[in-house]
């Protein structure tokens, strides 16, 4: 991969609790979307997108991997038994490593490694039955919505099938037949020496009919772009770089197929005065030095409004004072963080004589040797240079 990796979970676009399944599912959909005989125009993108999917995978796939992963990061992977550089394999090696398919001799019939990634084999068209592209679409939120929860109408663009021919991309009253160039398979075979490969039929781009009569209204597309708006609902304790899968939101499937997901993801604004600190709430706040000495109260702010905070007798500058249960909720329904209040002492930069008068006194009660008001810092220099 690059030199600085992404979060293997981000590049499946899945969450860190995903099931073995679901992670099994978001490869496979990646995998579909950027092999680059899908992407004629952009193959050496679409082959290292495709190499990052298969690197996420390898790790996130094995359970003893995705633990190290989950504890370590990517230093974890470092050394033996790490993540393979897939980035130095060729997207055939990396398709027989997890698909078991072939990638020479016999024709590459039902059970190759494009029938097994692409759900080909028969005569009804590999591309028949592909669920429809996953979209992203990111929300922000400030850190009180975060805190209570709330309820964002989203609008966004995606692909529906279209209306007028249901998503078959032909005319009202014909049919897409059944592409002759590769028989309806979807994908030709190709011969380089002893070898024997598969790839997308140019013909029908891998959906395995060809349409005579286009409809008008998608031009045969089969699908056709509209916004959308939907209700999205952020629980309470909500967290940054969180995600969500609403299924069926995404763009639609080829030939009617079914539609794919939007994958939200949470952005969760700085606060001013607040800082998160998992469910905790972490603040600063000054105090006077005769509270500092003395003990007393202050009103703190909270995210649930005001609130009194006890300051204890001598208390020290940098003394964090924990407010209980005024953190941030879980967001699984696990009770609530604290509120820690860090409390500096705020020395005044001008005093008043009557304030200097009592601290004096304060200064000889403590038998504590102050510099005199009228005595300079220069006057006590020549004083010691005349007693030597």
């Amino acid at each position: 991969m690059a030199s600085q990796k992404v979060c293997y979970y981000e590049v499946l676009l899945i969450k860190r609790e995903a099931t073995q399944d679901e992670i099994k599912t978001a490869f496979r959909s990646l995998a579909k979307k950027w092999h680059p005989d899908r992407n004629p125009d952009n193959k050496v993108e679409a082959e290292e997108k495709f190499k990052d999917v298969a690197e996420a995978y390898s790790v996130l796939s094995e359970p003893e991997k995705r633990q190290r992963y989950d504890q370590y990061g990517h230093a974890g992977m470092s050394g033996g038994g790490g993540s393979p550089d897939m980035h130095g394999v060729s997207v055939e090696d990396i398709l027989n490593q997890f698909f078991g398919g072939r990638a020479a001799g016999g024709g590459g019939g039902s059970g190759s490694i494009f029938d097994d990634l692409f759900g080909g084999g028969g005569g009804g068209g590999r591309g028949a039955q592909e669920q429809g592209e996953s979209r992203r679409f990111d929300i922000e939120i400030d850190l009180e919505q975060a805190y209570k929860g709330v309820k964002k109408t989203i609008e966004f663009e995606r692909e529906e099938h279209c209306e007028t021919c249901k998503g078959s991309g032909a005319k009202p009253g014909s049919k897409p037949s059944t592409c002759q160039y590769c028989r309806g398979q979807g994908s030709v075979t190709r011969s380089q020496g002893f070898f024997v490969m598969r790839t997308v039929c140019p013909k029908c781009t891998g959906r395995g009919q060809v349409i005579e009569s286009p409809c008008v209204t998608c031009k045969g597309g089969g699908v056709q772009g509209k916004t959308v708006k939907t209700e999205v609902k952020l629980p309470a304790g909500i967290e940054n770089s969180m995600r969500f899968r609403l299924q069926g939101m995404g763009d639609a499937g080829a030939n009617g197929a079914a539609y794919g997901d939007l994958i939200v993801i949470i952005h969760v604004k700085d606060h001013d005065i607040f800082v998160r600190k998992e469910n905790h709430i972490l603040l600063s706040i000054p105090i006077p030095f005769t509270m500092a000495a003395l003990g007393g109260e202050v009103e703190v702010p909270t995210l649930e409004g005001k609130a009194i905070l006890i300051i204890p007798r001598a208390t020290p500058s940098g003394k964090i004072l924990k407010m209980p249960g005024l953190g941030m909720p879980d967001v699984h329904g696990y009770g609530k963080g604290d509120q820690m209040v860090k409390v500096t002492v705020d020395v005044p930069k001008k005093i008043t004589p009557e304030q200097e008068e009592l601290l004096r006194k304060l200064a000889l009660l403590e038998k504590t040797p102050v510099m005199p008001h009228k005595r300079s810092f220069f006057t006590k220099i020549k004083d010691l240079f005349s007693e030597e």
